[in-house]
C-alpha cells in the first residue's frame, strides 16, 4: 500500500477550511465583502470629529442621515450577496448606484474610499455567474475539425478543366 492510497486524516482546522471554502465558491464572497465593508466608511465619516491640537473639525454634512442611511443599505445589500445568490444582479446594480448617490450625499463617498469599495463590489456581484460542477464540466469533449483536402489524388475525384 503506498503512501497515496491511505485515507488522510483532516483536523477539525482543514474540516472548517474546506467547508468555508465551499461556501464561498457558492455565491460572489468578494463583491458581497467589498459592498460589505463600502458601507461602513460612508456611515462613519460625515459623524467623525477630527482634532488637530485644540482645533476640533466637524464632518457632519446636512445630509447625516442620507449617508447613514446608504452605508446601512450597502451594508445589507453585501450581505444580500453572500446569503441570496438569485438577487446578485439586484444587488450589485443596487449597490453600483448607491455608490454613485454617495458621492454627492456623503463627503465625496466617504473621501472616495466607501465610493470605489462599493463600485467594485457591486461590479463583482453582477459579474459573477454560478460554477458548474466537476462531473459536468467534465463531459464529452466535440472531436476536432479536420481540413479537408482538395488535392486531386487524396479525393480520388476528377478535376473538371
Amino acid at each position: 500500500m503506498s503512501v497515496d492510497t491511505r485515507p488522510q486524516q483532516i483536523s477539525p482546522v482543514g474540516r472548517a477550511r474546506r467547508s468555508f471554502r465551499e461556501w464561498r465558491w457558492q455565491r460572489p464572497f468578494w463583491g458581497g465583502l467589498w459592498t460589505l465593508l463600502a458601507g461602513f466608511p460612508i456611515m462613519y465619516i460625515p459623524y467623525q470629529t477630527m482634532t488637530l491640537g485644540d482645533l476640533h473639525i466637524r464632518m457632519a454634512t446636512t445630509a447625516g442621515a442620507g449617508s447613514l442611511i446608504i452605508g446601512v443599505l450597502l451594508v445589507v445589500l453585501g450581505l444580500t450577496l453572500w446569503f441570496q445568490q438569485q438577487s446578485r444582479i439586484f444587488a450589485g446594480v443596487a449597490a453600483i448606484l448607491l455608490a454613485l448617490v454617495s458621492l454627492v450625499v456623503s463627503n465625496f463617498g466617504a473621501f472616495l474610499v466607501g465610493f470605489l469599495l462599493a463600485l467594485i463590489g457591486g461590479a463583482l456581484g453582477v459579474s459573477w455567474a454560478p460554477g458548474r460542477p466537476a462531473a459536468a464540466a467534465a463531459g464529452p469533449r466535440p472531436e476536432p475539425a479536420t481540413a479537408v483536402s482538395l488535392d486531386k489524388e487524396r479525393d480520388g475525384g476528377d478535376r473538371a478543366e
